[in-house]
């Protein structure tokens, strides 16, 4: 009898329906980068793709976050105002009480666990919808950080600047800063958590199906309230990234972030109804986010309003392609 000769593992993954999504946001990306890099001068050069890290690390790591959430399907409406919180309570501690840059950072993420968890903890215990908890907490976020100052605080202090200053030069006038290493580290953990450990795995099962996940005997509602915590504390973080790159504290800092990262999230391949996708789709797709504000800033002529554009196009089709998985799926599914 003759051997059939079996694909390799990388073909399998390839043809496999269900990494489709992810396959597309890379498909997009390196198609993009492409034709940036054909029509503007010095595209392929190693500086803008580490600006590109260093310029969106903090909407990569807040990305990172809102991942888990939407994996297990639901939002978090409240990362962009957590970020706006987070500087401007980081300023106020440095400049006006005199912490350490330090200690005030882990009080700042500290701030962000606690209201990420009392979110999962409506969510998990009192069964309020997600939107409306987390709408809450975006009210709630905003109104804090415009209490503590309404005008913007500069950051003065020595380390602060020692860290907004810092790079790790590269050939081709190019540079690695704290955020981008922040990123990679943020973006390198949330892949193995989703991938090989356990609570990754209950987060995909919730998305499934939550009723079937509890028969399963999975924990839900304490997996669901540390989402909600993960989702705090990277919201908590990329505001402090957010900091670091201005130099600043501004209490209406990441307005408009949680559509930012949401559209990030869904063009990474994630699917809005849970179950599916990855943090690894998100980090390519907040990139793509990036690669159409840089080349749009690199035009010069056109509108910064083409970005919103560009990604609501973008969001349109990823939108499209999942349903259309959910169809062949559920058609596959049926068929066995």
């Amino acid at each position: 009898m003759a051997l059939v000769p079996q694909e390799g593992v990388g073909l399998r993954w390839f043809r496999s329906r269900e990494n489709l999504p992810l396959i597309t946001t890379i498909g997009v990306f390196i198609l993009l980068y492409l034709l940036a890099g054909w029509k503007f001068h010095g595209f392929f050069s190693t500086r803008v793709p580490l600006n590109l890290l260093s310029d969106n690390a903090f909407l990569g790591v807040v990305a990172v976050g809102l991942t888990f959430v939407i994996l297990s399907g639901g939002i978090d409406l409240s990362v962009g105002s957590m970020v706006g919180l987070s500087g401007i309570l980081l300023a106020h501690l440095i400049a006006h009480l005199h912490w350490h840059p330090m200690l005030a950072m882990a009080a700042v993420l500290c701030v962000g666990i606690v209201i990420g968890t009392f979110h999962g903890i409506l969510v998990a215990k009192f069964g309020i919808a997600p939107f409306l908890a987390t709408l809450g907490g975006l009210f709630f976020c905003r109104g804090a950080a415009l209490w503590i100052s309404q005008e913007s605080i500069d950051i003065d202090h020595p380390f602060f600047k020692k860290l907004a200053l810092f790079s790790i030069l590269l050939p081709g006038a190019a540079s690695v800063t704290v955020g981008t290493i922040v990123l990679v580290l943020a973006v390198a953990f949330g892949v193995w958590v989703g991938k090989h450990t356990l609570f990754g795995r209950t987060v995909l099962a919730i998305g499934g199906n939550k009723t079937s996940a509890g028969l399963m005997g999975l924990r839900v509602d304490s997996t669901l309230i540390r989402i909600y915590a993960v989702s705090g504390f990277c919201s908590a973080l990329g505001g402090i990234l957010y900091a670091i790159y201005t130099s600043s504290g501004n209490a209406v800092s990441g307005t408009g972030m949680e559509l930012d990262a949401i559209a990030a999230v869904v063009i990474g391949g994630t699917l809005l109804s849970g179950g599916y996708g990855s943090v690894l789709g998100s980090f390519i797709g907040t990139l793509i986010l990036g690669i159409i504000q840089t080349a749009i800033s690199y035009q010069g002529t056109l509108s910064s309003w083409w970005t919103k554009i560009a990604i609501g196009a973008l969001l349109l089709i990823f939108m499209l392609l999942q349903r259309g998985l959910v169809r062949l799926t559920s058609r596959g599914t049926g068929s066995g």
